[in-house]
């Protein structure tokens, strides 16, 4: 499979949530309030969230859009609807 180029101004937003990850990691190891934890818990899931979110909005534009154009959208969108059902679940 091809790698989207545009996926590469995704790189610094994962790697912001990777450090959110091991703080995360280091709070549990540390020992720390458990509602810190579950704050940050929850503030990492959005920003992944985010992120997912920027690529669905980029594969409706770029992908979606492309096999539309060329009369074979059908395939595409059953796939896409596949992944927002997974996402929202």
């Amino acid at each position: 499979m091809k790698t989207h180029p545009k996926h590469t101004s995704l790189l610094p937003r994962l790697r912001r949530i990777e450090g959110q990850v091991r703080g995360i990691s280091r709070m549990v190891q540390e020992r720390r309030y458990c509602i810190d934890i579950i704050q940050q818990l929850t503030a990492a899931r959005k920003a992944l969230d985010q992120a997912a979110l920027q690529i669905m909005n980029q594969h409706i534009n770029t992908c979606v859009s492309k096999a539309i154009r060329r009369r074979e959208g059908a395939a595409k969108v059953d796939e896409l609807m596949r992944t927002i059902t997974r996402f929202v679940k």
